[in-house]
C-alpha cells in the first residue's frame, strides 16, 4: 500500500485539514449506486462519519467502531453544533484511554439508512424529493457493503479491530463473516447471531406504534410539516424499558410519584417521566422513518442466511475475536453471546458485564468494556 495519508486518498466533503479538531464529521459519497440484498440498488449513498487520531503511513493503526440503533458517529467529544448529544463512548476514546488516540486512528460511520447525516429516507432521492416511504429495504450485509467503500476510501485494507454493540454488533460480526481478511480482531458486545423470535417481537410493536400514527403518511411525511412524533415516542418508551432492568428500575423509581402529581387522578409515577424524557429527546433529534428502515434491518439480522446457517457462517471468521452480553441485559440474553462465542472458531471464552443496567450496560460500563478492547488491542 502507498504512504498516503486519509486525507489525500477521501473523496469527501467536509475534508479533514490540519488543525481541525477530532471528532469533525465529514461525508463519503459513493461513485456508484450500492447493489442491495433485497434486490436493486441505491443511487447518491453517502455516508457520515467521524475520526480520531491520525492514520499510519501503512494503514495498520485503523479501528472500526459501530454504532446501535439510536447513535451515530459522535463517539467521543462534547456536544456541539451537528452533535446533539456527548460522545456516547468518550470515555473509552481518546489519549491513553482503551482507543489511545495516540496509537489507533478510530472511525465512527454513521449507518447507512440513519439521520446523523448519512444516506436514509430523509434524503432527497434523484428526482429531488425526500425518499421517504420509497427508501428501499435494507439488511446489515447492504449497511456493511457501505462501510467497506469508506474503508476503501480511507485508504484502509484491514482493521485492527472492528468493535460494535447491539446493532452495532451485528454489523461487526457481519463485517467478520463478509470481510474476514480485512477484519483483525473483532469485539462483539450485548449481541447476537440473528434476531430471535422476542426481539422481532419486541420490535414489531415499535413499527406498528410508528405506523400506526396519523402522522406516519405512508412513511412520506418529510415535506409535508407534520410526522408522527407520538407514534416514535411511543416505540421509544416501549424500547427503553427493555433497554433497562427491573431491579435499577425498581431501585432508582419504586412506586414513587412524580412530583406533586397524584397517579390516581391523571399524574405520572416517576418512572413514567423517565419514559417521556427519553421519548421526547429522541424525537427532537431522530428520523421516525429511519427508526423504521433501521429496526426492519436489525428484524433481518441472520448471519447464517444464504450461508449454510449460523455455524457454517460464522465458521468464516478468522482473527481473534472475543465476544460478552451484560449480565442483566433482558434484551439481548448472555446465551446468545454464548452462542457466538461457541460458533466463532477465533474466540474466546464469553465475557459477562456485570451491570445493573441491562442492555444499555454496554454503553455505560465503559471501563469493563476498556479492559476488553486493551486485551484485543495488546
Amino acid at each position: 500500500m502507498n504512504p498516503v495519508t486519509a486525507t489525500e486518498r477521501l473523496p469527501v466533503t467536509g475534508a479533514w485539514r490540519e488543525g481541525d479538531p477530532p471528532g469533525r464529521r465529514r461525508w463519503h459519497p459513493a461513485g456508484r449506486p450500492l447493489p442491495l440484498e433485497a434486490g436493486g440498488e441505491l443511487p447518491g449513498v453517502r455516508l457520515a462519519f467521524e475520526t480520531w487520531g491520525r492514520l499510519a503511513p501503512d494503514a495498520s493503526n485503523a479501528v472500526l467502531v459501530l454504532h446501535a440503533l439510536t447513535g451515530d458517529s459522535h463517539v467521543a467529544g462534547p456536544a456541539g453544533p451537528g452533535h446533539p448529544t456527548p460522545g456516547w463512548w468518550d470515555p473509552l476514546v481518546g489519549p491513553g484511554r482503551a482507543l489511545d488516540t495516540d496509537r489507533w486512528f478510530v472511525v465512527a460511520p454513521n449507518v447507512l439508512g440513519g439521520c446523523q447525516g448519512s444516506t436514509g429516507p430523509a434524503s432527497t432521492r434523484p428526482d429531488g424529493r425526500a425518499w421517504g416511504g420509497a427508501f428501499p429495504f435494507l439488511t446489515q450485509r447492504d449497511q456493511v457493503a457501505a462501510e467497506a467503500g469508506l474503508a476503501d476510501a480511507l485508504g484502509v485494507e484491514r482493521w485492527a479491530l472492528v468493535v460494535g454493540g447491539s446493532m452495532g454488533g451485528m454489523r461487526a460480526v457481519e463485517w467478520a463473516v463478509s470481510y474476514p481478511e480485512r477484519t483483525g480482531a473483532l469485539l462483539l458486545l450485548a449481541t447476537t447471531a440473528a434476531a430471535s423470535a422476542e426481539q422481532i417481537a419486541w420490535a414489531g410493536v415499535q413499527l406498528r406504534a410508528i405506523r400506526s400514527d396519523p402522522g406516519w403518511q405512508g412513511g412520506d411525511y418529510h415535506d409535508s410539516g407534520r410526522g408522527p412524533a407520538t407514534g416514535l415516542g411511543l416505540a421509544r418508551r416501549l424500547a427503553h424499558i427493555t433497554y433497562r432492568s427491573e431491579p435499577e428500575l425498581a431501585t432508582r423509581f419504586g412506586r414513587a410519584p412524580q412530583g406533586a402529581e397524584d397517579p390516581w387522578r391523571d399524574g405520572r409515577y416517576q418512572v413514567d417521566s423517565y419514559l417521556d424524557h427519553h421519548a421526547a429527546k429522541l424525537v427532537r433529534r431522530f428520523d421516525a422513518a429511519s427508526y423504521v428502515t433501521l429496526t426492519e434491518a436489525m428484524n433481518a439480522h441472520d448471519v447464517g442466511r444464504g450461508r449454510g446457517g449460523p455455524r457454517a457462517a460464522l465458521a468464516r471468521v478468522t482473527c481473534p475475536a472475543l465476544v460478552a452480553g451484560v449480565d442483566s441485559d433482558r434484551l439481548y440474553p448472555l446465551a446468545q453471546q454464548r452462542e457466538l462465542a461457541s460458533l466463532i472458531p477465533g474466540a474466546d471464552r464469553p465475557r459477562v458485564l456485570e451491570s445493573p443496567y441491562g442492555h444499555d450496560g454496554f454503553l455505560i460500563e465503559s471501563e469493563q468494556v476498556g479492559s476488553l478492547v486493551r486485551e484485543l488491542l495488546g
